[in-house]
């Protein structure tokens, strides 16, 4: 999943050929990723971090289109619900300025950022959306539009962070392996892939799997499956699991057990 979205605003004034060829216009654009029309900017750095030394950032906005650019920024609070997806609430914590800016072609321009009050026992998480304002142009039959968002997460440090991560359960139900992850830290970490390996009872390899993460709030859990293969799960004796976050790796021997595989 990337930081980065790209949303459509379609206008279909005909129906029928129209309708095609509005498909047909998107699905050219989803295999370019790119379109004339839209703007090309970068943001850097592409995240911000809040600690007691540092309670205000800059971010540089760098237009590399060949049209002026215009951006207005919204600055939300960042949570994860009960399988850490991601949840925004639109939020004033975060002190930032100019709300709206123009960028000339090849140009670059200064978002200045800063946190109203510190975090005390939790990290705080957020992310301020820099977001294209679509320029309309007079046109007939089907209009497509592009706006680009970018959501720069912001994280603001508690004064003592404890890193901490574990593997919460891990079973075999009806042919589905469940790994359940939770950050039972006090800030966030990054799984980098969760890799799974079954073995037999003289220990070779009869599957391998790689399951991609992402971002783990603190206190927040997450549930990554993946279908062992049908022939494979009553000739297994365990499965070996590695989670591998940014900073460190989390391990655990699934023995396993008959009654979760299918008949």
């Amino acid at each position: 999943m990337s930081d980065a979205r790209k949303v459509f605003i379609m206008t279909a004034k005909k129906k029928g050929p129209a309708l095609k060829m509005l498909s047909a216009v998107i699905f050219l654009l989803l295999l370019l990723n790119r379109a004339a029309g839209a703007g090309d900017f970068r943001v850097l750095p592409i995240k911000l971090v809040f600690d007691k030394n540092a309670k205000t950032g800059i971010i540089t906005i760098i237009n590399e289109g060949k049209e002026k650019l215009h951006l207005q920024m919204k600055a939300f609070e960042w949570t994860q619900d009960g399988e850490a997806r991601d949840r925004y609430t639109e939020t004033d914590d975060l002190i930032f300025f100019p709300k709206i800016m123009n960028i000339g072609p090849q140009e670059e321009r200064i978002l200045r950022v800063g946190i109203k009050s510190p975090a005390v026992d939790k990290e705080r998480t957020y992310r301020l959306f820099i977001e294209e304002i679509p320029v309309k142009k007079a046109a007939q039959g089907v209009q497509v539009t592009i706006a680009i968002r970018f959501g720069v997460p912001i994280f603001v440090k508690p004064p003592e962070e404890v890193l901490k991560g574990e593997i919460v359960r891990a079973d075999i139900e009806n042919g589905v392996l469940k790994v359940r992850v939770r950050n039972s830290g006090n800030v966030h970490f990054i799984i980098q892939s969760i890799d799974i390996v079954g073995r037999d009872d003289r220990g070779s390899e009869l599957f391998k799997k790689e399951l991609s993460g992402w971002y783990l709030l603190s206190g927040t859990e997450k549930t990554y499956t993946a279908e062992v293969p049908g022939g494979t799960c009553r000739e297994l004796q365990g499965i070996d699991i590695s989670v591998k976050t940014e900073k460190f790796d989390l391990k655990k021997k699934l023995d396993v057990n008959m009654e979760g595989c299918p008949p």
